[in-house]
């Protein structure tokens, strides 16, 4: 088989090029510091069952995709960003293969499946999960592959039993990951949609392997929460109450809220919104039934998801899953009959690529003006990118003039892999902090004074995960702990300075140090900043 007609090998290629490539280009966020820092402590701290951040309880997470990272951690290096970052690229992968292979399960069209994989790999939210350290990724990776078994078993495809296994395992993986979001968020709509499509058999015909799968399930996902109740319980009990409490009224939004997800596919907006529209395409898919099954899928993600009170725009990724595989449909068609249907169909495709057309050829002149002097920084990245991005440009112009799509849809993912290679380093050195400071600086001053270093009043995970190890926190949410030392180190923000005299009267006080860790020059945010002081007793 010719290279160009071995999909699932070029899906593999895309994968890499899209996950794996400038996975250390940007910066630590603080959802992932939390993580890193959290896998970090239980290496150091042997830490694997009784997860913590700062050296405290932190069980707000099932512990799998950071008992991944901290295996990557210790094969490829503590300090290594990209190993950080290895099992979400991994589980991106994973979700665009299996968007792939379930594509092809329910409609035997090699062709649809893996447009639906380079729709995925190249969502705006699938690339991002999947190039940074967060666990949404993880139990939506594992959820899909849970999917994809469980679709052979209500389709009685044979080997019922061995799909039954694992799918009970990728289920228990996918709790273990995050706990139960996906199950509601992705399985759960999956499990609506089938029944409305394709109708469920009587139970009799596979009521063994359901049952399998699901005792499974339950297993893989209570072990490790019972586990810790067990042996943690008042900590488990706090941090389930404030969990449960933030679902009511924490980043509360209204119902509607979500109803502009399809921009969270980035490039593939229009195109995934042309997928929606049922009446229009219903009659223009080649698979009529299959078609219904992800649009209903993807709208009923929506739908269960708005129902939360708590919304983030995050929370959308699994609706993404099943909307490239809707949204596969529309490109397919076209595909197959673009050089034949009307001006008044085909200008939103004309509108759609020739917008990302326009952003590649005008790139190096905005970008020039955008950058100015600091251009100056990364030449070489800047006109590599520059002479890509106009070329790629240039060639989607001339093949939608010839009315050839699918040249123009392959290089639109060319586009996104342009920008990962050659842009993603651009944007670790623009708008740098040049007061930048790292809270390493700190081991500078307590190895000189030989002293110990404590933080006031809160800790910040972005700080903790760049200092390497905990630091015990003063403040234990009613009153001050005193040290016993006659000489510390203290770190403490701007707005705590007269809480820290107040604290510490009688003691001598004195500033020797600003720690800025906010990366970006314009952008100050209180929690990345420290005073360090030096506090004396006599």
């Amino acid at each position: 088989m010719k290279l160009k007609d071995n999909y699932f090998l070029l899906l593999l290629f895309v994968c890499f090029a899209i996950f794996f490539v400038n996975l250390d280009a940007i910066f630590v966020n603080i959802m992932e510091a939390r993580n890193f820092a959290t896998a970090r402590e239980m290496i150091n701290l042997d830490h694997w069952i009784f997860t913590t951040l700062n050296n405290e309880p932190r069980y707000e997470k099932p512990p799998l995709p950071t008992w991944l990272t901290a295996v990557s951690m210790m094969l490829f290096g503590m300090k290594n960003l990209i190993a950080a970052r290895l099992p979400a690229a991994v589980m991106g992968s994973i979700v665009s293969i299996f968007l792939y292979r379930l594509g092809l399960k329910f409609t035997n069209n090699n062709k649809y499946a893996f447009i639906s994989g380079l729709i995925g790999a190249t969502s705006f939210y699938i690339l991002f999960s999947g190039r940074d350290g967060q666990w949404d990724i993880h139990t939506h990776g594992w959820m899909i592959m849970a999917i994809y078994f469980l679709f052979q078993i209500f389709q009685d495809t044979g080997n019922s039993m061995k799909n039954a296994v694992l799918s009970g395992i990728f289920i228990g993986c996918s709790f273990l990951s995050k706990g139960p979001v996906s199950m509601y968020a992705l399985l759960l709509p999956f499990l609506i949609s089938f029944g409305l499509v394709y109708r469920y058999k009587s139970l009799k015909y596979y009521w063994k392997p359901v049952l399998l799968t699901v005792t499974i399930a339950l297993i893989i996902s209570a072990s490790w929460a019972i586990y810790v109740y067990l042996l943690d319980t008042n900590a488990v009990s706090k941090i389930t109450d404030k969990e449960t409490g933030r679902w009511l009224d924490y980043n509360v939004r209204p119902f509607y809220y979500y109803w502009s997800f399809v921009i969270q596919s980035g490039i593939w907006t229009i195109p995934s919104f042309v997928a929606l529209l049922y009446p229009y395409l219903k009659n223009k898919v080649f698979d009529k039934k299959a078609y219904t099954f992800t649009l209903i899928w993807t709208l009923c993600a929506v739908v269960l998801l708005s129902i939360i009170p708590e919304k983030k725009s995050r929370y959308l990724l699994p609706v993404m899953l099943p909307m490239a595989l809707n949204t596969a449909f529309y490109i397919e068609f076209l595909f197959r009959r673009f050089d034949m249907i009307p001006k008044k169909e085909s200008w939103i495709v004309y509108f759609n690529f020739g917008l990302i057309a326009l952003i590649g050829i005008s790139f190096p002149l905005a970008g020039y003006l955008y950058f100015g002097d600091r251009v100056q920084n990364f030449l070489g990245w800047y006109i590599t990118t520059s002479v890509l991005l106009f070329t790629i440009g240039v060639m989607i112009l001339w093949y939608l003039k010839n009315r050839k799509i699918k040249p123009v849809f392959y290089l639109t993912v060319w586009f996104i892999i342009s920008v990962i290679f050659f842009g993603l380093p651009i944007a670790s050195k623009i708008e740098e902090n040049p007061s930048y400071q790292s809270i390493t600086i700190v081991d500078v001053y307590r190895e000189r004074m030989d002293v110990k270093v404590y933080e006031f009043r809160g800790f910040t995970p972005e700080m903790i995960w760049e200092y390497g190890q905990p630091i015990e926190i003063l403040y234990d949410g009613e009153n001050y702990k005193i040290p016993e030392e006659s000489h510390f180190l203290l770190l403490a923000t701007e707005e705590e300075k007269e809480e820290v005299i107040e604290t510490f009267e009688g003691y001598t006080i004195e500033k020797i140090e600003e720690i800025d860790m906010n990366p970006v020059g314009n952008k100050h945010k209180e929690r990345l900043y420290r005073d360090l002081y030096k506090i004396d007793k006599f």
